[in-house]
């Protein structure tokens, strides 16, 4: 296929490569928002915040398997394509989100219910460690030259989108009169982005053609034999610049849109609707502006972005905790700045980290070096600020837990080359 066939498929491959962290960002938005609702459900307790506690340590053991997910699946996508290994995981991440949707309850089957929720939040978290990887390296792998930064930033709208997509229903869902919530509504949201999410997903991937760069080193006989051993051989220092780069990502991402409504409705007392309407509007901002900064990362770099974004994690985070405390106007505007220093490092994220790794192992090295810091940092992040703050009795302990995130990744920031002006390795 012709370079000018593959320019045709472009806005395709965004949607396509997108859909998977679409389904997978939208469940994690509906448990993140419906986790006071599910604590009851599968954790009765007289302790709502341990409940809740619970209820975030189930969602943490979903990025248990994201490492595997990685070392699998992004083998198997450097050897076998990138359309290929896409297409296992969004079959599996429909599979994952329909079983959380269809699992009785605490008081229909007693402890086997919370056991399944921890199978199904496995089976996602396999899937998840071979998407995000998977996604990236399919957009940036088709985007031009001097144009990564904005068509990878487009990996990030569309788990943004997912994020966006679950508050509003997780929003609705609260509106539910409370026995209707609790009996059967809970479910909906998961059920109707199994089916409806998965389904498009699947039929997406399977009509889009592989990445022009992923044929290339397959027609030129370059692609790995053993993709693995390779990158963990040859690339391991690439994948350790990956994790590092990738800490203050997962855990700001990870704490203020997943985590945030929950704190600020069990924590901060603030009402479930308006904190829902909060994250919703302030979500819908950092959607707008993840391609502004991505496309500016093509003109002007990806590291001045980074760098910005990082050290505004550092000093911001505390006072923008303390002040959300005030009520929903202090909240809102708190989500607001932080919304756009997130905007700030997820609009060249994308193209930043795969442009660390050549294309015969992009998939493998991008995958395990992003999912380690995940699930080390950032699928925790949700249990770990509840814990502290059960722990502490302080409502802000959980900024301690951002900032040294984030001087982790400044640090990286060191070692990592500038990469916009380059060609893809």
């Amino acid at each position: 296929m012709k370079v000018e066939e593959y320019t045709k498929f472009r806005a395709k491959a965004v949607l396509s490569g997108g859909i998977g962290n679409v389904m997978e960002w939208y469940d994690f938005a509906v448990y993140g928002y419906l986790a006071s609702t599910i604590s009851g459900l599968f954790f009765p307790s007289e302790n709502p915040l341990a409940a809740l506690t619970n209820t975030f340590l189930l969602f943490a053991i979903g990025f248990i398997a994201r490492p595997l997910g990685a070392f699998v699946i992004g083998h198997y996508g450097d050897k076998a394509g990138r359309k290929n290994a896409l297409v296992l995981t969004v079959s599996l991440m429909a599979l994952g989100t329909l079983l959380l949707g269809i699992m009785p309850t605490y008081s229909v089957i007693g402890v086997w219910a919370p056991i399944g929720v921890a199978i199904a939040r496995l089976i996602q978290g396999f899937s998840a460690g071979g998407e995000w990887g998977g996604s990236t390296s399919f957009m940036v792998e088709y985007a031009a030259e001097r144009r990564r930064g904005y068509i990878g930033s487009w990996q990030q709208v569309t788990v943004a989108t997912g994020l966006l997509l679950g508050s509003i229903t997780g929003m609705f869902a609260t509106l539910l009169p409370q026995d209707i919530l609790e009996s059967w509504g809970w479910r909906l949201p998961f059920i109707i982005g199994a089916v409806l999410i998965g389904l498009i997903g699947f039929y997406l991937r399977l009509r889009v053609p592989e990445t022009p760069k992923f044929v290339e080193i397959e027609s030129a006989g370059q692609k790995s034999t053993s993709p693995l051993a390779e990158v963990i051989k040859k690339n391991y220092k690439e994948i350790l610049l990956a994790l590092g780069f990738t800490v203050v990502w997962t855990v700001t991402y990870y704490m203020f849109l997943t985590y945030m409504p929950s704190y600020a409705s069990v924590v901060l007392e603030i009402p479930s609707f308006q904190a829902f309407l909060s994250s919703s509007i302030n979500l819908a901002v950092f959607i707008i502006l993840i391609p502004v900064f991505g496309y500016l990362s093509d003109k002007y770099g990806r590291k001045p972005f980074l760098i910005a974004s990082s050290a505004g994690f550092l000093v911001l985070t505390y006072p923008l905790l303390y002040i959300a405390g005030f009520g929903i106007q202090y909240l809102f505007l708190s989500q607001l700045i932080i919304a756009i220093m997130l905007a700030m490092f997820s609009g060249p994220g994308p193209a930043a980290i795969a442009e660390i790794f050549p294309t015969r192992v992009r998939y493998s090295g991008l995958s395990i070096g992003y999912n380690i810091a995940v699930a080390g940092f950032g699928g925790t992040a949700p249990y770990i600020a509840s814990l502290l703050i059960s722990t502490t009795g302080s409502r802000l302990s959980p900024a301690f837990y951002v900032i040294g995130s984030a001087a982790a990744t400044l640090v990286t920031l060191l070692f990592i080359r500038e990469t916009a002006k380059e060609a893809l390795r």
